[in-house]
């Protein structure tokens, strides 16, 4: 092999035969060489394992297969341009049987490559450091072509400005892309001429040939029909019939970096990530910033000196170098499982959950005790909580999540907290129906706004609206007083649901209502058409009047007790939880209210103080007799 060319100039380099290895061959390199007349030969010796290893890999519609019989092609004829300068191409070595051909790594490719340059006195062509070594070692003639330094500015990155978050390109359609930012963009042409199928793979191409490159590069998933790829920071998608009718790729990247400072949040939810939220949702609709959060949130634990780990497919999220993602497209559920309790973890940020798999994975990992930060697709808050639902046992639920953080247009939008609680689902009425309940509440306000609870054999998940007074109860309310001043000097009704009330009439007069083993009511229920309790006017009276005094609520060890102060003491007073009446009781004479946790009451409100719900004392107007003590 000789080298020809003076000072300054480029050298050419002179062989008669030359055996290329797979890279060199994909990546284009022996080609560009021939091209810019950088390589001068005779023959080109390609070893048949190749040719049918990248027929094998089209077949399965592989991108390194395509791209690589286009590649020979394109040698081809460039051979038959310059067949006037003697250039052949010739086939030689043995044939794998398609079974082997399924084992077969691109490192057994090179190195029948750099046998077969020893065996026929050629110059090995290489783009892979340890081959050359070992072909020099042998006394072959080589060359090595270094691609890292062959590195460019791509093509897709001419699609991109400081404003662009995805690009997406098609055959035979005009380049697009997507300006602005989460939540607030714009979809714009990028030029007006379209894209040629040639264009489209000559850009996937070169994709795939940096990612192989670059120590940023990955190729996350290959299958027959797309490839995924992680470049730097564009996650690219490439897809190609069959699986899409046309060539098509699609790339990614963040248009901004945030820490979790930039997000402004309050004190008490900055509390609640750095102290006690080790199951948190990070939820929200495709571009709307929850992979930027997941980065935010990432890099605050590792600036905590916190140990952090990432589990991703693809790895798109831009960290630091101290913090190590795992990609388990690259592994399984069980390998992830292992790695991440055996290396122990502070926190592992886990991002796109998808399938099954993951979720049931990400409960796994919880309840081994790893804090864990999971992203998730979902249009609003409630339903990040309901892709678990059926995946896991509902008790479950709310040990794996603690806290949902909703995504949207780029900012905090919403902020739900978990809590499982023993009650009655809200608007039922009867104390038997009691049940586990996983109660979802504003973090910041501590509003109910959703309950999950099992009814039958499915589990449901209900809203909570507010308790305001519905028109039709109250016209239904008015028609029962009505009909009852037939029965008693005074009534008063109040419709609970639709197949229940209750009815307040003069305590002396309850007995003759209710009739003989109910007799009376019975009948007046089939008038109105409503199941009917019958309850003391002056309980009634207790839940309407009195003025509101101040109380300090407090779980001990035995009971639960209200604290008035000695101003209160001795006084009768009215309970209730929000706007609902619970019961009537005498203050002590120190001023002290006391229920035990135990009885039914006691329970209630046990739940209620843990909810954050008001509750609320007024005087009563009941008399003493009445009062419980």
């Amino acid at each position: 092999m000789k080298k020809i060319g003076k000072a300054g100039q480029k050298i050419v380099q002179k062989t008669e035969k030359v055996a290329p290895d797979v890279p060199s061959i994909i990546e284009g390199v022996l080609l560009g060489k021939l091209e810019k007349k950088e390589l001068q030969c005779e023959t080109i010796l390609i070893h048949n394992a190749i040719v049918a290893w990248l027929e094998h890999q089209a077949a399965d519609n592989k991108a390194a297969g395509q791209i690589g019989i286009d590649e020979l092609k394109k040698i081809r004829d460039f051979s038959n341009t310059v067949s006037d300068q003697g250039l052949k191409i010739e086939f030689a070595g043995r044939t794998p049987a398609h079974h082997e051909l399924m084992h077969i790594h691109i490192s057994d490719l090179n190195t029948y490559a750099r046998e077969l340059a020893y065996e026929n006195d050629a110059t090995f062509f290489t783009c892979d450091k340890m081959h050359a070594k070992v072909a020099m070692a042998k006394g072959t003639n080589t060359i090595l072509v270094e691609l890292d330094k062959l590195q460019k500015k791509i093509m897709l990155e001419k699609f991109f400005d400081e404003t662009t978050m995805s690009v997406h390109l098609r055959e035979n359609v005009s380049p697009g892309a997507k300006k602005g930012r989460p939540g607030a963009w714009t979809f714009s042409v990028i030029r007006d001429k379209k894209l040629t199928r040639d264009e489209v793979q000559e850009i996937s191409r070169e994709i795939i040939e940096e990612a192989g490159l670059r120590k940023d590069g990955f190729v996350e998933i290959e299958r027959p029909g797309s490839t995924i790829v992680q470049l730097g920071k564009f996650r690219t998608v490439i897809t190609k019939p069959p699986f899409s009718d046309g060539w098509e790729i699609t790339a990614v990247r963040p248009v901004k970096k945030l820490s979790l400072s930039d997000y402004k949040l309050s004190e008490k939810l900055m509390k609640r990530i750095s102290e006690q939220a080790e199951g948190i949702l990070i939820a929200g609709a495709p571009g709307h910033g929850k992979s930027t959060f997941a980065t935010g949130l990432a890099e605050f634990y590792a600036g905590q000196n916190k140990i952090i780990k990432t589990i991703e497919a693809p790895r798109d999220l831009v960290l630091p170098d101290s913090i190590t993602q795992y990609a388990i497209s690259h592994g399984d559920a069980q390998e992830v499982h292992d790695v991440l309790l055996l290396s122990r973890p502070d926190y592992t940020i886990f991002d796109e959950m998808r399938n099954t798999e993951d979720f049931r994975l990400f409960a796994d990992l919880r309840l081994a005790g790893i804090g864990l930060a999971g992203v998730v697709h979902a249009t609003n808050p409630v339903d990040a909580i309901q892709r678990f639902v059926g995946r896991i046992e509902l008790g479950v639920i709310p040990q794996v999540i603690d806290t949902v953080i909703f995504i949207k247009d780029g900012i905090v939008f919403k902020v739900l907290s978990l809590q499982m609680v023993v009650k009655v689902p809200s608007g039922m009425t009867e104390a038997d129906l009691a049940r586990p309940v996983v109660v979802v509440t504003d973090f910041e306000t501590r509003k109910l706004e959703f309950e999950l609870y099992s009814y039958g054999e499915e589990t449901v998940v209900v809203p909570v609206r507010g308790k305001e007074r519905s028109p039709a109860k109250e016209l239904a309310a008015k028609q029962i007083e009505q009909e009852f001043k037939n029965f008693a000097r005074k009534a008063k009704a109040e419709v609970i649901s639709d197949v229940k009330c209750y009815v307040y009439v003069p305590e002396d007069e309850i007995a003759r209502i209710i009739g003989k083993q109910g007799k009376n009511i019975e009948e007046i229920e089939k008038q109105l058409g409503i199941n009917i309790e019958i309850k003391p006017l002056t309980q009634n009276a207790a839940r309407e009047e009195g003025k509101e005094m101040s109380f300090d609520a407090k779980i001990t060890k035995s009971s639960v007790e209200l604290d008035g102060g000695g101003e209160s003491a001795n006084t009768n007073v009215d309970i209730f939880v929000e706007e609902s009446y619970l019961l009537t009781v005498r203050v002590g004479a120190k001023g002290i209210v006391k229920i035990s946790k135990d009885n039914k009451i006691g329970k209630i409100l046990v739940n209620a103080i843990t909810m954050g719900e008001k509750i609320r004392v007024k005087v009563s107007q009941v008399k003493q007799g009445a009062v419980q003590n």
